[in-house]
């Protein structure tokens, strides 16, 4: 399968939601060297989707390929997976601070058993990210920076969420990220509940605060 095909998989024409799918990491999929290849491509189910998932968006911020993975998961148990990986991949040869070529690689095993999928037109979105994407450290000059942020037009507003029924969003990850933290402060600010849930556990509340991109975790 070829990366377009793929994309016409996971952004299917319209169908809510597609309009947030990156095109980037399908573009140089289908040239990837084999030994990105994940020959055994597990899908775990979504089990714990219960009633704290409730007018919900997701956003799994989970790594690489098992970002792929879940959001493969929460199709299976009601959800729009919809991919907003935005990284670069490096040229043949040459070292990069983060591996965006395992999610292109991912995106097209998973495709096909996406096409099985029956999603409704009105199932919520699950956005997929890595939680990889930040790793900026260089260790000399001629390592290359393909490091990247979630930005607030990778997500729809908090008014269009709203406008479609969502009053909450859970992300699954080990933790907020800064550059989500920034994003998810505004939804807050429109009364939007945010929602950390550790990998296969319950949500939790999280109450942000206003806080600037240079400061520390």
């Amino acid at each position: 399968m070829t990366g377009k095909e793929a994309y016409r998989i996971w952004a299917p024409a319209g169908a809510r939601w597609t309009d947030w799918v990156r095109p980037v990491p399908f573009v140089t999929a289908g040239s990837l060297s084999g030994a990105y290849c994940d020959p055994d491509f597990h899908v775990p189910a979504a089990d714990y989707v219960d009633e704290h998932y409730e007018d919900a968006a997701v956003i799994v911020d989970l790594p690489g390929a098992e970002s792929v993975r879940e959001g493969i998961a929460l199709a299976k148990a009601g959800y729009r997976p919809v991919p907003i990986y935005n990284g670069t991949v490096e040229q043949p040869g040459s070292r990069a601070a983060t591996d965006n070529r395992t999610v292109g690689t991912a995106l097209i095993m998973a495709a096909e058993e996406l096409a099985q999928i029956r999603i409704r037109e009105d199932a919520p979105p699950a956005f997929l990210t890595d939680s990889g994407r930040m790793n900026q450290f260089r260790m000399d000059a001629s390592l290359f920076d393909n490091s990247w942020d979630v930005y607030a037009q990778d997500l729809p507003s908090a008014d269009y969420f709203i406008k479609n029924g969502i009053r909450k969003v859970i992300v699954i990850g080990e933790k907020i990220s800064a550059d989500l933290k920034i994003i998810l402060y505004g939804f807050q600010k429109k009364k939007i509940k945010i929602f950390l849930a550790k990998p296969y556990g319950i949500p939790k509340r999280k109450i942000l605060h206003r806080f600037f991109r240079q400061e520390m975790e």
